[in-house]
């Protein structure tokens, strides 16, 4: 009974201190901000300022400057990183041979393949040279003395077409500039949308792409980049299948690329691939690189056999070979 009376006798001055401690002590708001990866409270997003490339200041006004951003870095907290292992990547390539060729000391690179005999590929990296397994050194160093007089005049023509290639000056890409497109210029019309897209309309020759405000030079030139490569994919297949029934070939895959010295290849699987850059030249010149990979699947080399194996679907490939040459040269620097 004395412990009933004591509970009822403290009870009210119980409830009045925690009441008093209620006053005091404030729910925590919910935190509704949202953190990172590391537990750090995530910053604003960062206001993006772009300007479409193609537009220009109305009435000789200056260009506003871009506004200041508010943003503010998070401080970083250091994360320990696992130290890099001393061996060497195992992706670098071996370093090139040298080989004393007449006054010239010759570097070349060597690949070792399945092919039957030496194969010699002049690019803007200079000679590389592909041999079986089973060819010596010695050999191949022969084979390079047999043809130093071609393969030092190659040298010598890549040499001054890279030359050349780099003293063009690059493309502006303003609203009015000239692009080359199956071996003629056509006008480049730049406009301002809500999304972005491409159309082309052959009578007027004018490639007009819509961008959505604020659209950079580089999305610009992806735009026009994607619209030749698929141009370029719907008339090679068209091509390849025309002279492929010339010929009685069939290619088993076709693709495009991109290599920087190279028009065309065609492996011993019969899958040909074509250079997208192609559509800047006209259609005979197009047509002979697709002549010229298709005659591979019949013959895998560049001898006589193979040549007259080009002439019977292409009897002027000289003639075009050679042009090829010289418009590769003339062609303005659009992606460098």
């Amino acid at each position: 009974m004395d412990r009933i009376r004591n509970a009822r006798h403290f009870a009210p001055r119980l409830q009045r201190w925690l009441d008093d401690l209620a006053t005091l002590v404030q729910p925590a708001k919910p935190d509704t901000s949202q953190l990172d990866l590391f537990g750090r409270e995530a910053a604003p997003a960062r206001p993006v300022y772009t300007e479409p490339v193609w537009t220009t200041p109305s009435g000789g006004a200056a260009r506003r400057p871009p506004p200041v951003s508010p943003y503010v870095a998070p401080p970083q907290t250091a994360v320990p990183l696992k130290p890099r292992s001393a061996t060497p990547p195992t992706t670098e390539q071996p370093p090139k041979r040298q080989l004393m060729v007449g006054d010239f000391v010759l570097e070349y690179s060597l690949r070792r393949s399945t092919r039957r005999s030496i194969g010699f590929m002049i690019d803007d990296e200079g000679l590389r040279v592909t041999a079986p397994k089973r060819i010596s050194i010695a050999e191949i160093d022969n084979a390079i003395h047999t043809k130093q007089h071609w393969i030092l005049s190659k040298l010598k023509e890549r040499r001054e077409r890279r030359a050349a290639r780099l003293e063009k000056p690059p493309v502006e890409w303003i609203d009015g500039a000239r692009l080359p497109y199956l071996g003629a210029d056509i006008s480049l019309r730049l406009l301002v949308g809500g999304r972005n897209r491409s159309t082309y309309d052959a009578a007027t020759r004018t490639l007009t792409v819509i961008l959505v405000p604020g659209a950079t030079e580089e999305l610009l030139k992806e735009r026009v980049k994607a619209w030749y490569q698929q141009e370029a994919k719907q008339l090679f297949v068209q091509r390849l299948d025309l002279y492929a029934e010339r010929l009685g070939v069939r290619y088993s895959a076709f693709g495009l690329s991109s290599a920087g010295t190279r028009w065309g290849s065609c492996t011993a699987e019969r899958k040909i691939r074509l250079n997208w850059k192609l559509i800047h030249f006209s259609l005979p010149l197009i047509d002979y690189v697709i002549a010229h990979e298709l005659a591979h699947i019949l013959e895998m080399n560049h001898s006589a056999r193979f040549w007259n194996t080009v002439g019977l679907i292409y009897p002027e490939y000289e003639e075009a070979r050679n042009l090829l040459r010289k418009r590769a040269q003339e062609l303005p620097v659009l992606f460098p």
